[in-house]
């Protein structure tokens, strides 16, 4: 696991942005595992002005998303599905028909994670894939539990997670209750993975994910046996890991 450290969330986003960047040149028939959240709009809307500029084509990328809330399809616009037609996919040559996010309006939520999961392994998997992550150690939305989901599944948010979520929604009551997203060991699987985290808030999850025992308790802890798992925070995050190890 390697930490990066960055100056601020402008900074921590174009160096996440600039490891997709070269992932994209490297293959350009890529598949991109994708997060939504606030935290990777900064990542977006830099690989948006390198595409503009001309500098990137995402013409040949494949993408497969996170996650996705159950009742929501992609025309409500707290659906991630919107999510990312509005910060990524309607500003670049991406071909729609190529990225993939879980289906919220499955009427059978274990057919469509089973659906979810054997379609990214036709894809050839995920070569690199892009995290965020929640106040308790969630990635995804696999949240703390007595063991590490290992496939796509339906999940039931916890009463932290939805109270983290109803800033994006007019009212509490109208957070999802329920989730499909992919496993800990769908995740796992990703050749690469980019975690990215900022601000004070996040500083302790990181440590106990960096740091900390490796336990469902605290999910993105997985990340430890990860061969190539990179951290990128800014420096309020980093100082906070710093302070807690004594150095």
């Amino acid at each position: 696991m390697k930490i990066i450290r960055c100056k601020d969330y402008e900074d921590m986003s174009k160096k996440a942005a600039a490891l997709f960047f070269s992932q994209i040149h490297m293959k350009p028939d890529c598949v991109l595992g994708l997060a939504t959240g606030s935290t990777p709009v900064g990542t977006y809307k830099q690989l948006i002005e390198w595409y503009e500029a001309g500098d990137l084509d995402f013409s040949k990328v494949k993408s497969v998303n996170l996650d996705e809330y159950v009742g929501l399809d992609g025309t409500n616009d707290q659906s991630y599905r919107y999510f990312m037609n509005e910060n990524l996919f309607n500003h670049v040559n991406i071909d729609k028909a190529n990225t993939n996010v879980p289906n919220g309006k499955a009427g059978n939520m274990d057919e469509e994670a089973l659906r979810y999961e054997a379609l990214i392994e036709s894809l050839g998997g995920i070569d690199m894939q892009l995290l965020g992550i929640g106040n308790n150690g969630h990635i995804g939305f696999n949240e703390p539990s007595d063991a590490f989901d290992k496939i796509t599944h339906e999940v039931k948010l916890t009463d932290s997670t939805i109270q983290a979520n109803a800033r994006f929604f007019e009212s509490i009551d109208d957070v999802p209750k329920t989730a499909i997203s992919m496993g800990i060991g769908t995740i796992m699987k990703a050749k690469k993975i980019v975690l990215i985290a900022n601000g004070p808030k996040k500083a302790d999850i990181i440590y106990e994910t960096c740091f900390g025992p490796i336990t469902p308790h605290v999910p993105a802890s997985a990340l430890q046996m990860h061969p190539d798992a990179t951290i990128i925070v800014d420096e309020e995050a980093y100082a906070t890991i710093l302070a807690k190890r004594g150095e």
